[in-house]
């Protein structure tokens, strides 16, 4: 008999978390670089940083767990 290889569905919504993760980070680092003219409310507090890095730690957590060779 033939085993069935399937992908669970975290594996890709891990996979998309941490690409969106990536790109948020790198935005964030950008604006950290070469910061804007007009500054907006909280900016001190780069959001947009923890916010990547934390959609990165977890979609790295998601395709570890959820590999499809496990």
């Amino acid at each position: 008999m033939d085993k069935e290889f399937r992908i669970p569905i975290w594996f890709f919504i891990g996979a998309l978390l941490g690409i969106y993760g990536l790109l948020i980070l790198c935005s964030g680092l950008y604006g950290l670089v070469h910061p804007p003219e007009r500054q907006v409310a909280l900016s001190y507090l780069h959001a947009d940083i923890w916010w990547g890095v934390l959609l990165l730690v977890i979609g790295i957590v998601y395709v570890r767990k959820f590999r499809p060779n496990r």
